[in-house]
This record gives C-alpha cells, sequence and structure tokens, in this order.
C-alpha cells in the first residue's frame, strides 16, 4: 500500500478501537473512502458533534448532551428506589440491553487500585452517597466486577455508606471471579441480577 500520511495516521488512529488492527482498520478505511459522501462525510460530522456535545455527568457519571439535563440524574417520570453501581459506561449499555434492571444508574469511572493512578476522588462516590440520601432510594446493588479491584471498591463504597439507611446488594450467582460485566450474556446477567445477596 502507497504510503499517504493522512491515511497512515487514519489507520494507527482506528487500529488503537478495541478489536480492531491494522488489517481490520485498512479495510474499514477503504470503504469510507469509496463511500465519501455516504459514510466519510456524515461519519466525520457526527464524530465532531460527538467530540464538542458529548459529556459524562458530574453527578452520576452517565453520558450526557451538553445542552439537556442529565435523563439518568433527573428522571421525574419514573422515580426509582434502586440504584445500580457500575464500573464503567460498557457496563451500563450491557445491563439496559438486558432489561433486567428498572432503576438508576451510577457510573463510577473506574475502580480503586494500587496499580494505576485511579484514586478514589476520581470516583463518583461522594456524589453517590448524596443522591441515595437525595432520592430516598432503598437498595444500592453493586455490579462491580469480581475483580480484586472491583472487589476492593465495593466495600469502599459499602462503608462510605454505612451512615445512611439504605439496602446494599451485590450481583451473585453467574458472575464468574475475575468476569467483568461488559462480557457476560443476558442470561447470566439475569442470574445475577435475580440472586443478588446483601453485601
Amino acid at each position: 500500500m502507497q504510503n499517504i500520511s493522512e491515511i497512515d495516521n487514519l489507520i494507527k488512529l482506528i487500529s488503537r478501537l478495541p478489536g480492531l488492527g491494522p488489517k481490520s482498520a485498512k479495510r474499514i478505511i477503504l470503504k469510507m473512502i469509496n463511500n465519501r459522501k455516504e459514510l466519510m462525510k456524515p461519519l466525520a460530522q457526527t464524530l465532531s458533534d460527538v467530540y464538542k456535545n458529548i459529556v459524562r455527568c458530574k453527578i452520576c457519571g452517565i453520558l450526557k448532551s451538553n445542552f439537556t439535563p442529565c435523563d439518568n440524574c433527573e428522571n421525574i417520570k419514573n422515580k426509582y428506589s434502586k440504584i445500580c453501581v457500575v464500573e464503567n459506561i460498557a457496563d451500563q449499555w450491557t445491563i439496559e440491553s438486558s432489561s433486567i434492571f428498572q432503576g438508576y444508574f451510577h457510573i463510577l469511572g473506574g475502580t480503586i487500585s494500587n496499580t494505576n493512578d485511579q484514586r478514589k476522588e476520581d470516583l463518583l462516590i461522594d456524589s453517590l452517597v448524596q443522591r441515595v440520601k437525595k432520592n430516598n432510594i432503598d437498595e444500592v446493588i453493586l455490579a462491580t466486577s469480581a475483580t480484586i479491584e472491583g472487589q476492593t471498591t465495593a466495600y469502599y463504597i459499602q462503608d462510605s455508606l454505612k451512615n445512611v439507611n439504605v439496602k446494599i446488594s451485590k450481583l451473585a450467582q453467574g458472575l464468574p471471579v475475575g468476569g467483568e460485566i461488559e462480557n457476560l450474556d443476558d442470561g447470566t446477567l439475569v442470574s445475577a441480577f435475580k440472586n443478588r445477596k446483601n453485601f
């Protein structure tokens, strides 16, 4: 393939996406170049719009538009009594697609770990405590992964809520040790929610 710096740069960028390598990136780029009007132009515009307008809610961690209130925090139509706490947005999307959970989500933005730069202060744990108090939440469901970091984070959240009158439960059966939420199938996820236990 002839070296063209713009295309080389695009291959490098697309290759960084999960599940894609240089070969897949080249196929995607060729498809876009051959369909400039139908694919490339609208994709470039949409990426620009997302970059400018989509932010993470500072209270619950969900993705939202700069121009609208957060649907998750300010859900007036459905007043829920449960909050499901997950590590990242991919976990939220996985649980939402299973339709097993009806309630608010709280996305921490990571886990407590000694091996990376993630600090407790960077996670949205303080805002979780405030949301539980403000919204009269009956149950906090900890849907953190079964990794050491996920469990450490769950225990830290439990400790942060010890003075709040709220039931704390953790996903149960079917959640393998070391497993990530976003990799679970719907059946496993349904089982984990139905068999959750007090934490």
